[in-house]
């Protein structure tokens, strides 16, 4: 996750799909884009945790009804995801790298992402997130309920964990071989010339020739996913914390006050 979410601008043309596993270093490449295509980046964590909240209800719809089989799905998926779009020169991270195929379809002149890493490591960084996210399952509907959008985020995580069920065989402890059936998807269905594969940890070299751009005269964002996503969710926690002790305090004043006046 990026730290703050991009807001769309109007007459943006949409450029890239990034395509990369979470944990793969998508908040560096969203950020990275930023600067190379002066405009906003979609990144799938940050939005969802920070953007427009009704962007929560339209991935969860879409995720729900994927892979889009009946030329109704289709053409509410192309739909959604143009709505969903306008405004951003590009993407980064999920839910947008499940539809890659229907993004080519929707942006003929946008090339494919990818961001990689070593697989073993990508995995151990998988399974920390697997197990803190399994301590927080029970709570986390309740804690959410006072935010917008983000109180169906349960819903959204589940719908999101059976698509990689779907994809990948794999929704709860992701391993390597839901790292490289991703790869080996994104060569099924993107066509060559348009797919790019980047280590983040090379800096700005790889992504540049990817787009045919110089090497801007700045450094390369240096962003931790891993960092980056458990700030992103401790600010979210206790955003929520705070409105429901502000509720709490009012219902516990209301008490109390009707005891006061009825004694």
């Amino acid at each position: 996750m990026g730290n703050e979410a991009s807001k769309p601008k109007s007459g943006t043309n949409f450029q890239v799909i990034g395509a990369g596993m979470p944990h793969t270093g998508t908040a560096a490449l969203a950020s990275a884009l930023r600067i190379l295509l002066e405009g906003p980046i979609y990144h799938g964590g940050t939005q969802i945790a920070k953007g427009n909240p009704r962007d929560i209800l339209l991935w969860t719809r879409l995720l729900r009804r994927f892979p889009p089989r009946t030329q109704t799905d289709r053409r509410n998926s192309f739909d959604t995801l143009s709505d969903l779009l306008d405004g951003y020169a590009g993407t980064a991270d999920q839910p947008a790298a499940l539809f890659v195929p229907e993004l080519l379809e929707l942006y003929p002149d946008a090339i494919v992402i990818c961001t990689v890493r070593n697989p073993e490591s990508w995995e151990r960084s998988m399974r920390s997130v697997s197990r803190k996210s399994a301590l927080w399952s029970v709570g986390l509907g309740l804690i959410l309920l006072p935010l917008p959008g983000l109180r169906h985020f349960v819903a959204y995580a589940n719908c999101l964990r059976r698509c990689f069920v779907y994809m990948y065989e794999e929704g709860e402890s992701l391993t390597t071989h839901t790292y490289r059936r991703h790869i080996e998807w994104l060569k099924e269905v993107v066509p060559e010339h348009r797919l790019f594969f980047v280590n983040v940890r090379e800096g700005w070299i790889p992504l540049c020739d990817a787009l045919g751009m110089d090497v801007p005269d700045v450094p390369f964002p240096a962003i931790d996913d891993e960092e980056a996503m458990r700030r992103v969710s401790k600010e979210t926690i206790m955003r929520a914390l705070k409105i429901w002790t502000l509720v709490i305090a009012t219902i516990l004043c209301a008490m109390t006050a009707y005891r006061w006046f009825n004694r």
